[in-house]
């Protein structure tokens, strides 16, 4: 949980106790400055070091990952209220990030021939300059990371505003920079209020702003980008549809849908939200769903074993407060949890709603949090057209034994990414990103490490 005082400072509270982390003043305009001015500077050098030098220090930053593991963990479990065995998966997830644009990266970044007439040309991937990174709270290591690497790796500086709430996870993969080589300025930290981020986008200074967020926050930046003609990179909401089919494995979609729903308490844009379920196995699912969510582990985060924790914020809690008892009296069935659990700690109980129909806010609205619904198909293709009505369109997920079906499935489905038998994931190896309200650009594979390069052609004539 994170509030301010009277907008000088962010005070980060542990969820789970209320206990105050660390209160960190915002940047005072000069320091601000300094920090722009630094990384705009140390892009003049780092953009000449040699590829195969960056791809070292991002070795180095992922061993000095693995180190600080427990302490970058329970950092974020402090602040947030992730489970320390997810925080923990988070730092390693990150760590092999690292390593994989170390390995792969710079094959990417090689010059590309191209035959022309009476001559010959090459595509180039130059750096850019430095850009925004403006990440949210609820993957605060592996978010940062994401878009620093690939952005480091091909020759920018990387300048972030984290959200207030994790200042202190922040820092420390700031510090494991430091330690891994990166110069000063190449991975630079500001602490700033909104007022600051539209001078940040105005300034010269930045070429490019990359952003996790809400819809509304990275539609506001994108219009601020847009005056100022700097490129975004915009991953936004989702309300990712998860379809069983009536020939799918059951025990494995359920397995599938627990982990891709509750995860890190539910917070995560891209996860399973509106559950579409083929009529003739809807009851069976329902009834292994239900006694699958009953069985995982709610309470202490620094405790390994549980699933569930705190929610990172107490205003987020009311708000899916609010649109599960919207939902509810707009006709939907309570199956399971449904309420704010009393006591010490931002609990919200695991909660299942069925006969959710198109038009209910459960339906129409993101659920970031530890809230399934649950929506009946008549068969494939309205499972596909329920899908699609919505206004997002990060990933899906599809479970059924017939792949051929399956493929011809992905066709028509207006998302990001299609995840057949499993659930969505994010991973370097292929690109992310979402459709319609979820955002425009791409991360990790290739796609991400040239979002922000100077696609440059080099054109020689032959005399």
């Amino acid at each position: 949980m994170t509030t301010t005082d009277s907008q000088t400072h962010a005070i980060s509270q542990n969820p789970f106790t209320g206990e105050r982390i660390g209160e960190y003043p915002f940047d005072t305009t000069l320091a601000l400055e300094a920090a722009v001015s630094q990384g705009s500077a140390s892009f003049k050098q780092w953009r000449k070091t040699d590829v195969a030098q960056r791809a070292m220090l991002l070795a180095n930053l992922a061993a000095e990952l693995r180190s600080a593991s427990e302490d970058i963990a329970r950092m974020i479990t402090l602040e947030m209220g992730k489970p320390v065995k997810q925080a923990r998966a988070e730092v390693e997830k990150s760590a092999a990030l690292c390593e994989w644009y170390a390995k792969n990266g710079p094959a990417m970044l090689a010059p590309e021939p191209t035959m022309v007439d009476n001559g010959e040309a090459h595509i180039h991937y130059r750096p850019s300059g430095m850009i925004l990174a403006i990440m949210p709270w609820n993957f605060p290591v592996w978010q940062i990371l994401r878009g620093a690497v690939p952005a480091l790796l091909a020759g920018n500086t990387f300048l972030l505003k984290p959200a207030p709430n994790v200042m202190g996870t922040t820092y420390l993969v700031n510090q494991a920079s430091l330690k891994a080589g990166f110069p000063a300025g190449a991975f630079g930290v500001i602490n700033v209020g909104t007022p600051a981020v539209a001078e940040l986008i105005a300034d010269p200074r930045v070429v490019g702003v990359t952003v996790t967020g809400s819809v509304r926050a990275g539609a506001a930046i994108a219009e601020l980008a847009g005056k100022s003609l700097k490129k975004c990179v915009l991953e936004l909401g989702g309300s990712d549809p998860f379809i069983v089919l009536n020939d799918a494995n059951l025990d494995e979609a359920v397995k599938a849908a627990v982990a891709g729903r509750y995860q890190n308490t539910g917070q995560v844009c891209a996860a399973a939200k509106r559950f579409i379920v083929e009529d003739g196995v809807l009851d069976a699912f329902t009834a292994k769903f239900v006694a699958a969510t009953q069985a995982l582990v709610t309470g202490d985060p620094l405790d390994d074993t549980t699933y569930i924790g705190p929610m990172a914020r107490y205003d987020l809690r009311d708000e899916l407060d609010k649109q599960v008892q919207d939902t509810l009296a707009e006709g939907a069935t309570l199956l399971l949890g449904g309420e704010k659990i009393a006591g010490n700690g931002n609990f919200y109980a695991p909660t299942i709603l069925s006969n959710v129909t198109p038009e209910m806010t459960a339906f129409r609205q993101e659920l970031f949090g530890p809230v399934a619904a649950i929506t009946v198909a008549r068969d494939a293709d309205h499972a596909v057209e329920l899908a699609n009505d919505s206004d997002f369109g990060l990933s899906a997920t599809l479970f059924t034994a017939d792949l051929m079906r399956a493929e011809q499935m992905t066709n028509e489905l207006e998302t990001g990414g299609v995840f057949i038998n499993g659930y969505s994931a994010s991973d370097p190896r292929v690109a992310f990103g979402g459709v319609k309200k979820s955002g425009y650009g791409r991360e990790l594979s290739h796609f991400g490490l040239r979002e922000f390069c100077n696609v440059q052609t080099v054109w020689s004539n032959r005399k």
